[in-house]
């Protein structure tokens, strides 16, 4: 069961991804990173799709990734990158709102990641 939710997993990752590299408003507005009207200024969309086509591959090799060492280094590499992002947005957002509720949605997955990446880890199906 846990390989399934982690191909599962890296699927959500990928679309989720590839949906912000096509709309990367989708991140910019959560994160005050909007203009007043709505628009995503050029920097920030090139931001939103180096994360987005990053957080991509990540999926994709979590997907594909034959199991043992090449999948948990996939679980472990997403799980990393939200953390990461968490912590950078976390304390970098300049609205303090906006900032708990990206970080709160950042710790959710990375919260459920670590968990079942875990738990994963000490199932010898898993490799």
């Amino acid at each position: 069961m846990p390989f399934a939710l982690t191909r599962l997993l890296g699927a959500a990752t990928a679309a989720y991804s590839g949906t912000i590299v096509v709309a990367p408003q989708v991140l910019a507005k959560p994160c005050g990173f909007t203009t007043a009207t709505g628009g995503t200024p050029q920097p920030v969309r090139t931001l939103i799709g180096a994360i987005g086509a990053r957080d991509a591959a990540i999926g994709a090799a979590m997907m594909f990734a034959p199991p043992g060492p090449a999948l948990r280094t996939a679980v472990s590499a997403r799980v990393a990158a939200d953390a990461s992002d968490a912590l950078v947005f976390g304390l970098t957002l300049p609205d303090p709102k906006a900032r708990r509720k990206v970080v709160a949605f950042a710790f959710r997955v990375v919260l459920g990641g670590a968990v079942r990446g875990v738990a994963a880890l000490g199932l010898s199906r898993w490799g």
